[in-house]
């Protein structure tokens, strides 16, 4: 090889390691931010979930709320059950607070507003055995209550989600647009939210206070993880560049 075509290599394959190395640094970086972010976020929940509970944004608000700023957020609301509209949701629940645990349902029913507009309230947890009465065993009161809740993101279903079983009042997500094509189409609007009740009596069914506080926090790793592939491209280019320089001998 000539000396000339052997600086030209020399010069792209430098380049390619060093700037697989800045695009390591500056992801394991951008992970470092996304840890600073995940870390305000879990605080800022914290904090959150020991406030006293505020009141349920109106229905107004609902078209522009930042849903995602209020997650976790105690919450009051004043209105009325619809328990003849109750919904299941499928879940499998682990690491119960509450006696009942494993394959089961979410029991979601539609609460009116005294002010107008409708919010899904998970009233918590029972076993699949208890599925059908939870939707059956119900009538139409609407006696007028306050309750308190936390405030949950409605959840998005995926492509492989399945369809609902509108016959036995089945859902696999807690979706509210979903939930909502399942009730009573006067209820509307429904809000981009849901509540979940506190813990009540126990073994009190549905099981509630089973609300899920948790957060992937993997940023650290992932960021170590690319500061590590940033120092192996640096130690491939000096090995490398040796060895052109002081080539083995035969």
């Amino acid at each position: 090889m000539s000396g000339r075509s052997s600086r030209l290599m020399t010069g792209v394959f430098a380049a390619l390691m060093l700037s697989l190395a800045v695009a390591c640094v500056w992801l394991g970086t951008w992970q470092m931010q996304r840890l600073a972010e995940k870390d305000a976020l879990i605080a800022a929940v914290d904090s959150r979930l020991d406030a006293e509970p505020i009141a349920v944004p109106p229905a107004d608000q609902w078209p522009t709320l930042d849903v995602e700023s209020l997650n976790f957020q105690p919450v009051s609301l004043v209105g009325s059950f619809r328990y003849n509209q109750t919904a299941t949701v499928f879940t499998s629940l682990a690491n119960a607070r509450g006696p009942a645990a494993g394959p089961g349902y979410w029991v979601i029913t539609p609460f009116r507003l005294v002010d107008g507009g409708t919010v899904f309230v998970n009233r918590g947890f029972v076993p699949e055995q208890f599925q059908e009465a939870a939707v059956t065993d119900a009538d139409g009161a609407e006696s007028q209550v306050t309750i308190a809740g936390v405030l949950r993101p409605s959840e998005a279903a995926g492509f492989m989600t399945p369809a609902p079983d509108n016959s036995n009042r089945i859902e696999w997500v807690r979706d509210t647009q979903r939930l909502a094509a399942m009730v009573d189409p006067s209820l509307a609007p429904f809000a981009p939210f849901y509540i979940d009740l506190p813990a009540g009596p126990p073994g009190e069914l549905p099981q509630g206070g089973e609300t899920v506080v948790e957060f992937a926090n993997n940023h650290l790793g992932y960021a170590y993880t690319w500061y590590g592939f940033a120092i192996v491209a640096i130690v491939m280019l000096g090995f490398w560049l040796w060895r052109q320089r002081y080539p083995l001998k035969g």
